[in-house]
């Protein structure tokens, strides 16, 4: 579908995700400690956190509902959200991080994007991705990170 100026309403960003979680403490735990989010609200039953420095009030919202299964693989559902890195570095530091709290799921090249994929305590996806400067797509491939950094002249943080 191809969208044009009659046609759109003018997004240009996700501002902010919602997550139901069975377990609000541990989440805030994880994506605080794990992510590094920073806690801007918390309040009986729910948490807002944002990325550190940012002026929103919050990027990510979670909001307790004990009782509530992990996902389920053959039910309409999201499957994962995503989330940006400002080098490649940080990108590696996240897949240290997220294999260390054994959340890692895996990881892609897809030529516009470099990605790890992880889940969090309540079995959600989501990503972590750097941007390809100049980048094309290329499908998914394997990632080597390794191989990422040593093409741009980056030593492996």
């Amino acid at each position: 579908m191809t969208t044009t100026a009659a046609t759109s309403l003018g997004i240009t960003r996700l501002q902010h995700l919602v997550l139901w979680v069975s377990n609000v403490q541990r989440s805030v735990t994880f994506y605080r400690d794990v992510l590094g989010f920073e806690v801007k609200h918390t309040f009986p039953g729910g948490a807002f956190l944002r990325i550190p420095g940012s002026p929103d009030d919050h990027h990510l919202g979670l909001f307790e509902q004990t009782g509530v299964p992990p996902p389920h693989e053959a039910v309409a559902r999201m499957y994962h959200s995503a989330w940006e890195v400002a080098e490649l570095p940080d990108l590696v530091r996240a897949r240290r991080r997220l294999q260390a709290a054994g959340a890692f799921v895996g990881e892609s090249d897809h030529g516009t994007s470099l990605s790890v994929y992880a889940k969090d305590p309540d079995g959600l996806e989501f990503e972590v991705f750097w941007t390809v400067p100049g980048g094309q797509p290329v499908g998914t491939r394997r990632l080597d990170l390794a191989g990422e950094l040593a093409k741009r002249g980056i030593p492996m943080p």
